[in-house]
This record gives structure tokens, C-alpha cells and sequence, in this order.
């Protein structure tokens, strides 16, 4: 029978071996642990996209590198920060699809000076590099291959003439049109150098260790008959627990970190950590295995509690400070107002005279009306009265003798028309007679 104290130092060593083995993920070199991966749809915090033919398009949940139409095209992510620890694990999560015979290569990279050393460059286009890449393509007919290469930057592979031949080491893998993503992780430290492919080993060396401040990167090339390589996640841990105070950072990621707590986003990426755990009688576990794994569920718990009040802080802290802004911008806007009190004077004295203006047009229409109102026009309306009738009377007196005068002196003459008619028939008369004697007088035709 084990006794308590035993139980106990053998669930604290466990403890311990869990807590060095704990995995701190990257944030700034990592995308696909939250979703959506970008947070406006434009780009993804702390990395850099680029592309030929085509520009890597994002999605919720995934990165299209390289898109299924139309062919020959190349996209590339890069990770503007680089890894500053010595050990290390990468997990990517990747599909791949395309027709029947389509080609195409995913390449990734940990490299020294990142994009700008390699862009949009695969395996096969790149010349010197100094680091390590990871190549995903169709090598050797057998359905596929996933296949190592290391460089000091002296080999240049473009110019190589068999540049397949300097991989140090692959396996075979059939990663097209799986309809699942493929669960690629690289793992870096003292042990060496280790790839595994849905939870199997690719392959490992002990004698290759990767060096610190190198970057990141994923890049995929197409053919004519192109394939579609999709990234859904590429996340970065350390079981370094300093990473959850990254050096060197910059001013503006040091004010995101501030605005998104990173103590949550760290401690809310453990693997299958329940939030709330049942009370369980202890008598009820028997085995160490259950007890461990009791102890290792409710740390867990208590861990994410403390990232919850954590995140609480931090939440009321940048209400504080937006309360803070608000109030300081009341007070520098009342102080503008003070400042332009000159100038509301001078619109004041403006409005003034305008006043005054409209008060005298007011009091000389006030003064038209009172001498309208008070003068008596009975006088002159009986004036005009008499005018009107006078005129009207005139009219009706002398208008009909006018009208007669006009009528007998415009009047045609009867005996003026009667010589008219007389001359008229005379002269009618007149040519029928010369008529007739022509007739007379002319010339008989025979026939």
C-alpha cells in the first residue's frame, strides 16, 4: 500500500515535469490560435503577405496562399518578428487541393533576415540563404514528400544543378485533396531537430539545432495546372516562460499588449483544459494516473481563473484610462471656448448693430401706419368720385356725334358708283363689236 506522503511527492514530481514541459505560445509570430485570424479582414497582426498572380486571400479561419485559379502564381507570409529563443515548436496546420495531375510546392521557412532574404522564392528559385526549409511537393512520383534542406548561405540552389540532392533528410506523404488539414510540427532544442507529420515522426537528427533570431515564413508556388495550399493555423510556442514578456518589442506592439492582455491569450492555449471541473470525492480515485491528471485539470482551472481576473483588470484599467481621455478633452475644449472669447465679442457687437437696424425700420413703419390710420381721404376720394363721373359723361355726350360725323364722311358716293357700272358695261360693249369685226374680216379656210 503506497502511502500519502509517497502519493503526494510523486504527484508533485508530475507537477513539475508538466509545469517544465508547459507550452507558451508566441503571439507575435503566430496566427490561427484565435479566430478570425485577421481581426479586419485586410491583414494579420505581425505578419506580412505578398504575392505574384495573386495576393494571399484571408479568410476566417485560413490563409490562401495560393488560390486554384488561375495557375502560376506565388504567395508568400512572413512573421515581421523573429523567434528570440533557443528551443522552440512550430505547428502548422496546412491542405492542399487541385485536379487530378495538378503541381505545385509548399515551402517553410526559418531563415536569417526572413522576406527580405527569400520573398516569394521556393526551393528551387532561391540562391544563397542562411537557415532551414521545409518542402511539401510531389517529389519522386510517389504521391508526395516532405523533405529537409539546411544552408549556411554558401550553397546557392538556384544555380545548383540537381538542387534535390542537398536535402538531409524526408519521408513520404500524401498531402493532396486529403479534405482535412494536415498537422505538420517542428520541433527545436536541445534534443535536436524533429518533424512530425499527423502525430507520427517525419524525421529527426540530434545533430541539428537551430540558432535564435532567425524568421518565419511560408511561401507556394503553382503550376499550370495549379494546386490550392491553405494555411489554417501556424502557431509558435517556447517552454520558456519568459516569452510572455518578449524583449525588445516595439512601441506599438508594447500598446496592443496593453489594450489585449497577453496574460489570457497565454494561458487560454493550453490544450483540452476544461474551464469548470465537478467535485470529485477522493476516495473515488484510486489510480496515480487519475490523480495526476485531477490535480493537472483543476491547475489548469485555477490558471485560467486568474487570466479571467487578469483580463478583468485590464478591462477596467482602459476604462479608466478612456474616462481619463473624455475628461481631459472636456477641459482642453472649454479651454479653447475661453480662448475664443475675443472673437464671440466681435460677433456680438455685430449682432448688436444688426438690432439696432431692424428697431428703426421697425419704428419708421410704425409711424407710416399711425399716419396712414389717422388722416381722414373722404375728401379726395369724392374728388376723384367727380372726375370719373365727368369724364364718363363726356363720353357718353359727345361719342355718338363723333361716330356719326366719322360714318357720313367716310361713306362711298352713290352716283359715283352707278358710273362705275355704266362705264364698265360700255366698254364690254365696245370690245365685243371690235371682236366681231375682226372675225368678219378675216381670211375663210377651206378644207
Amino acid at each position: 500500500m503506497i502511502s500519502s506522503t509517497t502519493t503526494a511527492a510523486a504527484l508533485y514530481t508530475l507537477f513539475l515535469a508538466s509545469a517544465a514541459s508547459a507550452q507558451y505560445v508566441i503571439d507575435s509570430v503566430s496566427f490561427g490560435h484565435q479566430t478570425p485570424i485577421s481581426p479586419n479582414g485586410r491583414g494579420i497582426p505581425g505578419w506580412h503577405l505578398s504575392g505574384e498572380n495573386h495576393i494571399p486571400q484571408l479568410l476566417s479561419d485560413r490563409v490562401i496562399v495560393t488560390p486554384p485559379a488561375p495557375g502560376s502564381a506565388r504567395g508568400a507570409v512572413w512573421a515581421d518578428q523573429a523567434i528570440l529563443h533557443p528551443e522552440w515548436s512550430a505547428e502548422i496546420d496546412f491542405r492542399a487541393s487541385g485536379p487530378e495531375r495538378g503541381s505545385g510546392n509548399m515551402n517553410i521557412w526559418f531563415v536569417k533576415d526572413g522576406r527580405r532574404a527569400v520573398g516569394q522564392s521556393s526551393i528551387y528559385t532561391i540562391g544563397n540563404f542562411d537557415g532551414f526549409a521545409l518542402v511539401i511537393d510531389q517529389y519522386g512520383n510517389g504521391g508526395g514528400s516532405i523533405r529537409g534542406f539546411l544552408n549556411d548561405g554558401s550553397a546557392n540552389f538556384k544555380d545548383h544543378h540537381n538542387p534535390d540532392s542537398l536535402a538531409f533528410a524526408h519521408c513520404d506523404y500524401s498531402y493532396r485533396n486529403l479534405g482535412r488539414p494536415s498537422k505538420l510540427r517542428i520541433e527545436n532544442g536541445h534534443n535536436g531537430l524533429r518533424v512530425n507529420i499527423d502525430d507520427r515522426t517525419c524525421f529527426a537528427s540530434d545533430n541539428v539545432n537551430l540558432p535564435p533570431n532567425y524568421f518565419f515564413g511560408v511561401t507556394a508556388a503553382t503550376a499550370d495546372n495549379p494546386d490550392s495550399f491553405e494555411v489554417n493555423k501556424f502557431v509558435v510556442s517556447t517552454t520558456t516562460s519568459i516569452t510572455r514578456e518578449e524583449p525588445n518589442k516595439q512601441p506599438q506592439q508594447q500598446q496592443q499588449q496593453q489594450q489585449q492582455p497577453p496574460h489570457l491569450e497565454k494561458l487560454d492555449k493550453f490544450p483540452s483544459s476544461p474551464e469548470q471541473l465537478p467535485d470529485v470525492d477522493a476516495s473515488a480515485i484510486q489510480k496515480q494516473e487519475e490523480q495526476f491528471a485531477d490535480l493537472h485539470n483543476r491547475l489548469q482551472g485555477m490558471s485560467h481563473q486568474f487570466a479571467n481576473i487578469f483580463a478583468e483588470f485590464g478591462k477596467l484599467a482602459a476604462n479608466m484610462d478612456a474616462q481619463q481621455k473624455t475628461l481631459l478633452e472636456r477641459i482642453s475644449s472649454q479651454q479653447s471656448q475661453q480662448q475664443g472669447g475675443i472673437n464671440n465679442n466681435n460677433n456680438n457687437d455685430a449682432l448688436a448693430a444688426l438690432s439696432r437696424r431692424l428697431e428703426t425700420i421697425e419704428r419708421a413703419v410704425q409711424d407710416i401706419k399711425r399716419d396712414v390710420e389717422g388722416k381722414d381721404y373722404r375728401e379726395s376720394l369724392k374728388n376723384l368720385q367727380q372726375a370719373v363721373e365727368g369724364v364718363r359723361g363726356g363720353v357718353t355726350d359727345q361719342l355718338p356725334d363723333h361716330i356719326t360725323k366719322m360714318i357720313s364722311t367716310s361713306a362711298p358716293r352713290m352716283g359715283m358708283f352707278v358710273f362705275v357700272v355704266v362705264a364698265v358695261q360700255v366698254m364690254l360693249i365696245g370690245a365685243y363689236v371690235v371682236y366681231k369685226k375682226r372675225r368678219d374680216n378675216a381670211p375663210k379656210k377651206y378644207l
